[in-house]
């Protein structure tokens, strides 16, 4: 089986998935009016009994995606406090809201060549798992520190936000090679230094990036401090304007 027949099956899968989530807030009649599809094809793909083929698969899943509505559950839970930070905890625990954000990430880089997902320790690590898991890929977590035992780093420092402090991230010599296509994943892109920082570590490694992937972005500073990456795609979820925008 060919890696792009795989990576079309996964997709109708998780596009089944998607529709048993819809199933628990619409009734049958409900979906088969806003796709135009039968209640009776809708209820053979719910209970497995078929799989959509890939054309329908992408028509349900563009329907679904209002419907079921990550973009508006990632915005309820998003609160600044004074300081102008909020709380991602309800965010990064909830695996049901994490499978979502990896199907959707499926779903915009389906077809691209991945090898590599890539993130910064820690909070990006929940949703990177899943995306990886889903893309069928391994997952490279760039740390603040050097893990004992492991012999080289590829290492990239940088200066966060407006801080006076610099930050090094550090991954293993060994485990991203030349040729690899490199998916960098987080669950917030506020200034991009960070992310930077990874497409560096990317480029040290002479491997290619084949996109940068988030489920909130904090206004726009981001794309200025990432332009320098060219015509790399860029997906966000949910962009959301610092309090002090307002």
């Amino acid at each position: 089986m060919s890696e792009t027949h795989v990576s079309d099956l996964k997709f109708r899968l998780m596009t089944i998935d998607l529709l048993i989530t819809a199933k628990r807030n619409f009734t049958y009649r409900e979906l088969s009016s806003r796709m135009g599809l039968p209640v009776t094809v809708l209820s053979r793909y719910v209970k497995g009994h078929v799989l959509p083929s890939s054309t329908r698969a992408r028509h349900i899943w563009k329907t679904l995606e209002k419907l079921v509505g990550l973009e508006e559950e990632l915005k309820r839970r998003i609160k600044f406090d004074e300081f102008g930070y909020f709380d991602n905890s309800t965010i990064i625990s909830d695996p049901l809201l994490l499978q979502q954000g990896a199907q959707y990430v499926f779903s915009r880089f389906s077809g691209r060549r991945i090898t590599k997902v890539l993130t910064a320790a820690v909070d990006g690590i929940p949703l990177a798992t899943l995306v990886s898991e889903a893309l069928g890929t391994e997952m490279v977590i760039a740390k603040k520190t050097k893990d004992v035992g492991i012999r080289g780093f590829v290492e990239e420092s940088y200066i966060p936000g407006d801080s006076a402090i610099v930050l090094t991230l550090y991954i293993p010599r060994s485990i991203i090679h030349r040729g690899d296509s490199v998916l960098i994943v987080d669950d917030v892109i506020k200034t991009g230094e960070t992310h930077l920082a990874l497409a560096n570590l990317v480029s040290k490694c002479r491997a290619e990036l084949t996109g940068i992937y988030a489920l909130i972005a904090v206004g726009d500073k981001w794309r200025k401090t990432l332009s320098c990456l060219g015509d790399c795609p860029m997906e966000v979820v949910l962009t959301v304007k610092p309090p002090d925008s307002h």
